[in-house]
This record gives C-alpha cells, sequence and structure tokens, in this order.
C-alpha cells in the first residue's frame, strides 16, 4: 500500500477547513437576543437601555454611586407621583397592591400611590421595540381600572336594602311592579371586559454632556387612566455599536485568511510544478530549493551563535595571563614593533609608486 501523495494531503486539509468557515458564517447569522436591547430597523442603530435598570442594592457591598431607588416622575395635575423602572422591578418594596395578587407585587415595574393605596401601572418586560422611529417600551397587567371596575359599585349603589329581596307573587312577578307578564324580557346588557392599568415609555437620546442622569416625564393618561405615557430622556438611549457575536473573533478571521492563503500557495505550486516541471516527491513544492537550505541555513546561525556565547564564558587561565607576567607581555610587546614597522614600509613603498 503507497502512502498517500502530497497533493492529496493538501487537497484533505482544504476539504477540512471548508465546513469551519461555513460554521463561522452560521453563528454571524443567528445572533442571541438580548433582553432591553433593540436595533433600528432604518438605521441599524443598536439600543441598550441596560444602564437605566437599577438593581436593588446588596448590603454586603459598599454603598457607591451606583442608583438605589427607581426613576421618579411627578404626577403635576395627577393624583400621585411615579416610580418607574427600565426592564426590571422597582426596587421598592411595595405591599397590598390594588388588583394583584400577592405572588406578582415583587414584579411591578411602574407603580403610584393615591389615597393611601398602591396602583400599579405595569408588570415588569423587557422587550423594547420600534415603533416606526420611536423607541417604546411597554408594561401591562397593572391595576384593574376603566367602566368594568366601576360598574359593580354603581349597580350595588343603585339598589337599596328593600330592593336586595323583593316580594314576588307564585308566579315569579314581583309585587308592585309594573311589568307584564306578556311583555318579552328584555336581553341583559352584558358586562364590559376587565381591563388593566398599563405603561407605555418612549425614550429620546439626550445628547447634552453634563446632564449624566435619566429624566423621566409624565405625559398624561386616557380618561378611564387605563393607559399611562412616560418619555425618558438618557444617553443610553443613543445609538452605538453591537455587541461581537459569538464564533470566530478578529483574530480567527485572520487566521483562517492566513491559512487559506498557505494552502494556496502550496496547492498552486505543487500542480504547476508536477504538470510544467514534471517534478516528483517533494521536490513538487514550491520554491523546493529555498525550504530544503531553510534547515542549513538554521543550522548555521546555531553554530555562529554557540561559538559567540562560548568566547563570553569565562576560561581557565595561568598566570600568563596576569598583567606584568613575562611570557605573555614580553611576547605581544616584541610583537607590536615589528608589525608596525612592516606596516610603514608598505604604505611608504605605495606613496613612491
Amino acid at each position: 500500500m503507497h502512502p498517500p501523495s502530497l497533493p492529496s494531503i493538501l487537497l484533505a486539509a482544504l476539504a477540512l477547513l471548508a465546513p469551519l468557515t461555513s460554521a463561522a458564517s452560521d453563528d454571524h447569522s443567528k445572533p442571541d437576543v438580548i433582553p432591553c436591547t433593540a436595533k433600528s430597523p432604518s438605521t441599524n442603530g443598536f439600543y441598550d437601555l441596560r444602564p437605566l435598570a437599577v438593581q436593588v442594592h446588596d448590603p454586603s457591598k459598599k454603598l457607591g454611586k451606583e442608583k438605589t431607588d427607581s426613576w421618579q416622575s411627578r404626577g403635576h395635575d395627577y393624583k400621585g407621583n411615579f416610580s418607574i423602572n427600565v426592564c426590571a422591578p422597582v426596587v421598592e418594596k411595595i405591599e397590598d397592591v390594588v388588583g394583584v395578587e400577592e405572588g406578582r407585587w415583587g414584579n411591578v415595574s411602574a407603580f403610584y400611590e393615591a389615597d393611601g393605596k398602591v396602583f400599579s401601572i405595569g408588570q415588569q418586560s423587557s422587550g423594547i421595540m420600534f415603533r416606526g422611529r420611536k423607541l417604546v417600551l411597554q408594561y401591562t397587567g397593572g391595576s384593574p381600572c376603566g367602566s368594568a371596575v366601576e360598574s359593580r359599585s354603581e349597580d350595588l349603589s343603585d339598589l337599596s336594602d328593600d330592593d336586595e329581596y323583593p316580594a314576588r307573587t307564585l308566579s315569579g312577578k314581583v309585587v308592585g311592579s309594573d311589568e307584564d307578564e306578556d311583555e318579552p324580557k328584555k336581553p341583559k346588557k352584558p358586562l364590559p371586559t376587565k381591563r388593566h392599568k398599563s405603561t407605555l415609555i418612549s425614550f429620546h437620546c439626550e445628547k447634552d454632556p453634563l446632564k449624566s442622569a435619566a429624566v423621566a416625564s409624565f405625559i398624561g393618561t386616557d380618561p378611564d387612566e387605563c393607559a399611562y405615557f412616560f418619555e425618558m430622556r438618557s444617553e443610553a438611549a443613543c445609538p452605538g455599536l453591537g455587541p461581537v457575536q459569538a464564533g470566530l473573533g478578529p483574530g480567527g478571521v485572520f487566521g483562517v485568511i492566513v491559512v487559506i492563503a498557505v494552502l494556496v500557495y502550496f496547492v498552486g505550486g505543487v500542480m504547476y510544478n508536477r504538470s510544467v516541471e514534471h517534478a516528483r516527491g517533494w521536490r513538487q513544492l514550491p520554491n523546493y530549493a529555498m525550504w530544503a537550505g531553510i534547515g542549513g541555513f538554521f543550522m548555521d546561525f546555531f553554530t555562529i551563535f554557540t561559538a559567540s556565547c562560548a568566547r563570553c564564558l569565562p576560561g581557565k587561565r595561568g598566570y600568563n595571563s596576569l598583567p606584568g607576567s613575562g611570557n605573555g607581555s614580553v611576547a605581544r610587546g616584541r610583537g607590536r614593533p615589528d608589525d608596525e614597522n612592516r606596516l610603514i614600509d608598505q604604505l611608504d613603498e605605495e606613496w613612491d609608486e
């Protein structure tokens, strides 16, 4: 059985590299969804509102400059002020929320207090979105509101104590009423659907560098007090660069390009030398003479380097190497004048010529 040839080895390596590049492209085509972030469909700007989410302070850690309470918004002509958090529940501990189950009290993201009662205007949500060119966040599932809440109280107020249990005949007719038995009964008016308070926050980019903190402003509410509208200005609502997706980074992409270039160089050189130069074996490699001489170059460099280091190492020296010793210094002293005389004579001869 013959070993695989050099071209087959290079082609197999190139085939193994192709799935890696396709897998990297698949990773980039399926980005992960990050909560409390959005990408503008018109400008492709990336918006990250996570810095606006106020977290509950850990008592074990030292209190720094971070915000410890929810964002406050004055109601002005409304009956209460508002506490809001972005993409997270409010940090304040609230209880006895009107119309909200106890298990959901810790998930309220916006509320207000009026007449000693706590009203929720939305549960926590991190799904920010674009409505046209506006970046908005909506909270739903707050306290009950609207005519559905008032209908029961109005019906009960219309009934007196005497009307609660009216006297009836054997046929079921109310005593004292002018109701005609033959008159068809009018269908009862269906009760309206139960509604809950909700909040819609519109975010705007704050370009003033002096205003570092976000500002929440109450815009208004509908007549039924079921929908509340706010505007929040912050530098966090300005577009920025998106996060680097998982997969190959810049270094990995550069490495893949280098590997592909090297493979193309070797495969192209092998095919040329095999078909045009009719080379066989390792001589099919492009610039085979250069690659074969690299080993000798490194051997020569290693020899020169070790020889230079050997000169710097201390060796065994006798008394002849000491200054003033008879053999060494005298011999060198005798040899120097002769060499100088020869050099002077040689220069004189060249000058005469």
